[in-house]
């Protein structure tokens, strides 16, 4: 097994993880197999309990498992003082080196290259026992590469590039164990020669090995491109002792220039709960704005996202902020598509119910996930059903007399942390007996039998009350293998009303979006009916697995 860690100095947000991900696509396009770690340095052993405001989104992955150190309680180091060296740090190399190894692919055997990201900032001390383990790590196993993230500033009053940040990050990084192969320069514009010059001095690379990243804001899809034609791969592949052909980018870059292209626009609605007063917190919503991005690309249309807080929707705010309750309509009546993600918590919920009962009643296409979804049913419920207009979930109101959506059987209502449903799960698609539609979601999944998606929740649809709702017309197309679990639901005479209690934007990617983010942006500017003949026999480029990776349907 062969290592890419990329690391990263004096600031945040510098693009390590377009850095690592750009890494991971020009590999593959040599032939490589390769996987990818992601290492976040806090303390939390939950990290499904991490609010995205403090920490951004929660990247929930297939096997949804979090890794915690347990062997002191387990006794396996009875009458040894238990260190961060060598007791922590081996405990993170050998997670490492496990996890590596594991396929991802759906092939035998492990992969070539495991591109592993720090997060963090190198120096803090949070990331130190990372930086102990990885630096303990490329002497163990030999083949290792080390790209480093820095900022190279120009200031005004001088107007020209400033070295001296990326120095002092690369003498930190060297201080802790680990030296860089190659360094990637955060800038405005292309590092200049002299600027390249005195960086591959100062800091002990070859000239060849200092990579300019500008303009990454404009065009993230760009960012392989660019490090293709500085020659990136080969420094890369020289350090790891690889001989591979020549990175093949046709496709990616036929994407990227599409991207660059587009013009005609589709405007979605994003009604979440996890945007501040002073900003909007993208973070918290990262995946589901990339995987819009990729349906939006993918149907040659250019994505423009309205940001709607949901507790400016609200009639409360009609009173307290009567210009951003105006605001939020105004962008919420002026959309294309309508999408309601997931969260947790009462607040902003009332908003989101009102942005389905807009979507419904005006036959606005919605995409509703975990939560979206379970406020689509709440909303149903009191709207349609004419004895539950106090329909709610437990999770907001404990003593409701209609409750829609309850806790889950198995959870924890003393334990918060680790009792969720998480990591991937399987949905069975299901023939709808109450009225003669079709399956809106079977058919964007290429009218395969079964999918897995993966989850993150507590709550879920009221088994007992399905009955009701699909004679109603909601009816619930998706369901776990026990058939009580409710997975996805539609309306069926709407356009698009589809509401999906898993997460399908963790699995979305730029060259294979997910099928029902592409359904909201299809239906939303009118190409619903072209996908879904494009699907039918197909499986929509979705690839159906056993649930541990493994393709077994196509």
């Amino acid at each position: 097994m062969k290592y890419v860690v990329v690391t990263g100095g004096g600031m945040s947000g510098l693009g390590k993880g377009v850095t690592s991900s750009s890494v991971g696509v020009l590999l593959q396009a040599c032939g490589l197999r390769v996987t990818c770690i992601k290492i976040d340095p806090y303390l939390n052993i939950d990290a499904g309990t991490m609010s995205p405001f403090e920490h951004g989104e929660v990247f929930v992955l297939q096997d949804g498992g979090e890794t915690v150190m347990e062997k002191e309680r387990r006794g396996a180091y009875l009458g040894k003082t238990v260190q961060v060296v060598p007791h922590v740090t081996d405990e993170i190399q050998d997670w490492i080196q496990r996890v590596a190894h594991a396929p991802v692919d759906g092939k035998e055997g492990p992969p070539d290259v495991c591109v592993i990201e720090l997060g963090g900032t190198v120096g803090d001390i949070e990331s130190c026992p990372f930086v102990e383990a990885l630096a303990e790590l490329s002497y163990r196993v030999g083949d290792f590469c080390l790209i480093h993230v820095s900022h190279v500033p120009v200031l005004s009053a001088v107007g020209e590039q400033k070295t001296k940040p990326t120095q002092h990050s690369v003498r930190t990084l060297r201080s802790l164990g680990l030296a860089p192969n190659i360094l990637a320069c955060r800038s405005n514009s292309p590092l200049e020669g002299y600027a390249r010059e005195k960086l591959a001095r100062s800091c002990h690379v070859s000239s060849g090995s200092v990579l300019s990243l500008h303009d990454v804001g404009k065009n993230v899809w760009r960012v392989p491109i660019l490090l293709r034609d500085q020659k990136a791969h080969e420094a890369v592949l020289r350090v790891l002792n690889l001989d591979v052909k020549e990175p093949d980018l046709k496709e990616w870059t036929a994407r990227a220039e599409l991207f660059d292209a587009l013009v005609e626009p589709v405007r979605i609605a994003l009604v979440g709960k996890y945007m501040g007063l002073t900003r909007i917190n993208k973070d918290a919503y990262f995946s589901v704005e990339k995987a819009l991005l990729h349906a939006s690309v993918a149907l040659r249309k250019k994505l423009a996202v309205d940001w709607v807080p949901a507790e400016d929707l609200e009639d409360g705010t009609a009173q307290e902020n009567p210009n951003a309750y105006k605001a939020a309509w105004n962008k919420l009546k002026g959309a294309d598509g309508i999408l309601v993600p997931g969260g947790f918590g009462d607040r902003g919920v009332e908003g989101k119910i009102l942005a389905a009962k807009h979507a419904r009643e005006n036959r606005i296409p919605y995409l509703g996930i975990c939560l979206g979804m379970q406020v689509a049913v709440i909303e149903f419920a009191r709207s349609v059903l004419l004895d539950m207009q106090d329909a709610n979930s437990t999770e907001f109101d404990a003593e409701t007399k209609n409750p829609c959506v309850v806790f889950m059987p198995e959870g924890s209502r003393t334990h918060v942390g680790g009792t969720m449903r998480l990591g991937s799960r399987r949905t069975y698609f299901h023939h709808n007996d109450h009225h003669d539609v079709g399956c809106m979601a079977a058919r964007l999944y290429g009218n395969v039998s079964y999918v897995d998606e993966r989850h993150r929740h507590r709550y879920e649809v009221n088994p007992e009350m399905v009955a009701r709702f699909e004679e109603a017309g909601l009816w619930f197309s998706g369901r776990d293998e026990s058939g009580e679990r409710m997975e996805i639901v539609e309306l069926g005479e709407h356009p698009f009303y589809v509401g999906v209690q898993f997460h399908p934007e963790f699995k979305s990617r730029p060259g294979k979006p997910s099928p029902v983010f592409t359904g909201l942006v299809a239906a939303a500017c009118g190409q619903l009916e072209s996908v879904l003949q494009q699907s039918h026999g197909e499986s929509n480029g979705f690839e159906k697995t056993d649930g541990v990776g493994k393709v077994v349907e196509k």
